[in-house]
């Protein structure tokens, strides 16, 4: 039982500082700087949408305005079998030059979606972003300078969780993300990111394959499948987008339990992402899977303290019990000091672990989290069906 515990703790530890820790060490005796230089190639932005005709206008004024020439660029807005006033928006701006409108009538998911979107685009370099977050004006020109380096073949941008004008949230969520987005910056200075960040990232249109239908994590699916090519994935925390720290409890829930199921779902389309052919085999196992494992590490730590005897495994139940009783300070939104901060963090990670957890029996009783909705696990293949253009 002792072993059982410190195992536990172990890899608690690992996963949210020790690996960190490495990547530090790591990012200093072997760094691999980017020749960045200013770089315009065309570039296809591409977005899937669905009933999104609110957000879809403001979105398309935000991509136009980006400071990056006109003509060496396209944008491709995919409707995923909308049922709003999304297919009027895109008819509207589709007589606009520059702009390509897709309706696919029936719902078919994300991965379908920017398929169709680059079977029409002619960029050299793919721009993929979400329809939710505001782009900064000069993010577009910022990642295509990482170009200019033939070695990079793909860039994830900097998501800000926060407001432009009163900066990044530094409680809960957004203090968990800004600890993740360190862990980013230190694999991209030493090596390659695992993933990037589907809301701001770009590729080069000759390493991405068609994506498999029903597929989650497209942001960390095209990466991975670039660095097999031998080409790197950086991050550029110069390139910001701009997105709204929390979107209600339930519906963050829901997609930490998307995300992280998709992370189960990558093992079955990429199996080598275990094998010796992954030349960030390490990273990945460290980032990605161990995490998926620290909610069932929290339970045993605690179990097994809670029934070994002693002075050292009393303490640590009682640490245990009262980061979770922080928890529930935060749940019961208590402001009470400078708890209130401990408190939010202390929330933030049993959400997490909670959404890890459900994401796993999930898994295991093939129930898929799909793009905008919970489905039943679908059969994953290729498929490149066009929808109709305006």
């Amino acid at each position: 039982m002792k072993c059982v515990f410190w195992v536990s703790v172990a890899l608690i530890a690992y996963s949210y500082v020790g690996y960190a820790a490495w990547l530090w060490i790591r990012s200093r005796w072997r760094v691999q700087p980017v020749q960045r230089r200013p770089f315009t190639p065309l570039v296809s932005i591409v977005l899937v949408v669905r009933n999104e005709e609110k957000l879809l206008e403001e979105k398309l004024h935000n991509l136009r305005a980006l400071n990056y020439p006109a003509e060496r660029r396209e944008i491709i807005v995919v409707s995923d079998g909308s049922s709003d006033g999304t297919v009027a928006v895109l008819a509207k701006w589709a007589n606009q030059a520059g702009v390509t409108g897709l309706n696919n009538v029936e719902c078919r998911g994300k991965a379908a979606g920017l398929n169709d979107a680059l079977a029409t685009a002619r960029g050299e370099i793919i721009f993929f972003t979400d329809v939710r977050q505001k782009l900064e004006p000069d993010s577009l020109q910022l990642l295509m300078e990482n170009f200019a380096d033939p070695e990079v073949g793909c860039v994830s941008g900097e998501l800000m969780l926060g407001d432009p004008c009163s900066g990044e949230a530094n409680e809960g969520i957004g203090l968990y993300w800004k600890i993740e987005k360190q862990v980013r910056e230190m694999e991209s200075a030493s090596g390659s990111v695992i993933g990037a960040t589907g809301a701001i990232y770009a590729a080069r249109r000759e390493l991405i394959s068609a994506i498999p239908q029903g597929t989650i994590l497209d942001d960390v699916y095209i990466p991975m499948q670039i660095v097999r090519q031998d080409k790197r994935v950086i991050f550029d925390s110069r390139a910001r987008a701009w997105d709204a720290p929390n979107l209600g409890t339930g519906r963050e829930f829901a997609r930490k339990v998307r995300t992280l199921g998709g992370n189960y779902q990558l093992l079955q389309l990429l199996p080598w992402l275990l094998g010796r052919s992954n030349p960030v085999r390490f990273e990945f196992i460290s980032h990605k899977l161990l995490r998926l494992l620290v909610p069932f590490a929290l339970v045993a730590a605690l179990v097994t303290s809670a029934l070994l005897p002693g002075t050292l495994y009393r303490t640590a139940t009682a640490l245990q019990l009262a980061f979770y009783g922080l928890s529930l300070l935060s749940l019961a939104q208590l402001k009470v000091g400078v708890l209130a901060r401990f408190a939010d963090v202390a929330f933030t990670i049993v959400v997490l672990n909670s959404a890890a957890a459900v994401a796993f029996f999930n898994f295991i009783f093939g129930r898929t989290a799909s793009w905008g909705q919970v489905n039943n696990a679908a059969k994953i293949q290729p498929q490149m069906a066009r929808g109709e253009r305006f």
